[in-house]
């Protein structure tokens, strides 16, 4: 999308296309059926480029307001009403703040300008919605005088601007860089010694009107800056020598060009070419043309937005597929890596096993082998913790003699088929208590088993008691003194898991 500008006068639009700093003469078309029709054909030449629209004309008006301090709608509808109470019949205008005033209410100061002939402006309007045409402003040629001078280093806190464009005087009275009144004075004369005049004479009357609307004081003084073409620096500065309150200053029209970076210096005194590439490198913020006017802009933002989304998310996907794209390489060269490393080992491991003796058996059936080796290994136990258990209660009960004992690891398979492990320790022995009764008998012997039990992870079984009770016997003592001077043999199995 190329940019281009529309310069409109009091009497015909030129068409330029702004390109690195050259200002490239398009077409004039006069405001006529013919002209119309020829700016209708070249806008339909050039409906997808960007157009601003810088008006030069003599309606534009400007007013002083100051409102109260609001936010949001209610602001914009205050200003709303204060344009169409001073300038009622246009909807070219728009509203600058010039600040809070440093008072308790804080109310805002405000400068309202409008373009005051909309009929004017209303031909090539229409012209530019028929083509669809993105208008992103209307903009007027006062608007840029803060910018020339900011560019070129010259603000001050007052000033006047004096430029010529068109057969005319451009005179604007701007405070901290913003135009608080403009006005535009046809030439008369349009020779070196004439336009001369015109600016020392205008400079004087825009003096006396400011100091009338008490804009400024009667002995302020006002430094006055004339854009001028370098050959009418002589007789300017003859016909603008410094008087009373007003101080005059040439600005060579060459010199400012080269400042600004326009590559076509002026031919003569005119400074259309110099507020246009102005309008082009240091667009204002404030612009006359409504939303209506600026619908295709608004679109034309739209579309480019999503445009530049989409390139966004392409670029996005593209770095992402790289480092994917990066990741896999890296990923096979690993892969490659780690082939080359494995066949290495697998060689290794090859020439080392057929230095070993070989095997009558399949690598399988020594993997079950080994494994099975392995688990057995895990379970493997020796008999020190059951010996222990049974030599301590042992010596704590005397009267009963081991006469026998049997060791021995065993795995037992629950419902689950999961395996436990148990060590089975059997014992065989007697209890040696000549003379006893055998309740006394028994109670000792209980008394064994009460104590092998205490031990965690253990469980007794009997076997074989001293005494076989029966559910239909008497237990009786005094059978004779041989009987009850033998020893009672019993039978004990000590089944012990091992703790967690």
């Amino acid at each position: 999308m190329k940019s281009r500008i529309l310069y409109l006068n009091t009497h015909r639009l030129s068409a330029y296309a702004w390109q690195q700093g050259r200002l490239l003469p398009e077409g004039d078309f006069d405001n006529d059926e013919a002209g119309l029709q020829q700016f209708s054909d070249y806008l339909a030449a050039h409906r997808q480029d960007r157009f601003a629209l810088l008006a030069n004309v003599a309606e534009e008006g400007h007013a002083h307001e100051t409102i109260p301090f609001l936010r949001g709608a209610d602001r914009q509808t205050l200003i709303s009403r204060k344009i169409g109470q001073h300038f009622q019949g246009t909807a070219l205008a728009t509203a600058v703040s010039l600040g809070y005033e440093k008072t308790q209410r804080k109310n805002e100061k405000l400068l309202l300008a409008a373009l005051t002939n909309p009929a004017h402006f209303e031909p090539w309007l229409q012209r530019l919605a028929s083509a669809e045409i993105a208008l992103s402003g209307i903009y007027s040629l006062a608007q840029l005088g803060g910018p020339l001078l900011r560019k070129l280093g010259l603000g001050t806190a007052r000033c006047l601007l004096l430029s010529m464009q068109d057969h005319s005087v451009r005179s604007s009275y701007l405070a901290n860089g913003q135009v608080y009144f403009s006005r535009m004075t046809p030439l008369a004369d349009s020779s070196i010694a004439g336009i001369a005049g015109t600016f020392a004479a205008e400079s004087a009357k825009l003096q006396q009107y400011l100091i009338g609307q008490r804009l400024i004081g009667r002995e302020e003084a006002l430094p006055v800056y004339i854009v001028a073409h370098p050959h009418t620096l002589p007789a300017i500065e003859n016909a603008c020598p410094d008087r009373g309150q007003l101080a005059f200053h040439i600005i060579d029209s060459h010199t400012a060009a080269s400042r600004l970076g326009l590559h076509a210096l002026p031919d003569d005194n005119r400074s259309d070419t110099l507020f246009m590439h102005l309008l082009a490198i240091a667009t204002p913020s404030q612009q006359f043309a409504g939303e209506v006017h600026r619908h295709h802009f608004r679109l034309a933002q739209l579309r480019h937005g999503l445009i530049a989304a989409g390139l966004v998310a392409l670029l996005g996907s593209l770095l992402y597929s790289a480092k994917q794209i990066y990741d896999a390489h890296a990923l096979r060269d690993d892969a490659r890596s780690l082939s080359a490393s494995a066949a290495e080992l697998d060689r290794r491991y090859q020439a080392a096993a057929s230095t070993l003796p070989q095997l009558d058996i399949d690598s399988e059936t020594l993997r079950l082998l080994t494994s099975r080796h392995a688990e057995l290994s895990r379970q493997q136990r020796r008999p020190d913790a059951a010996f222990s258990l049974v030599g301590q209660t042992l010596e704590r009960m005397p009267n009963v003699v081991l006469e026998g004992i049997e060791w021995k690891n065993q795995i037992q398979f629950s419902p689950g088929n999961t395996g436990e492990t148990g060590e089975i320790t059997t014992l065989r022995g007697s209890i040696n208590l000549p003379q006893a009764e055998p309740r006394r008998v028994l109670a000792i012997f209980d008394d064994f088993i009460d104590s092998l039990r205490l031990a965690a992870g253990v469980t007794v079984n009997v076997r074989q008691r001293p005494f076989d009770i029966e559910s239909g016997s008497t237990l009786r003592g005094g059978d004779g003194g041989e009987e009850a001077a033998k020893p009672r043999q019993f039978a004990l199995e000590i089944v012990r898991r091992p703790t967690p």
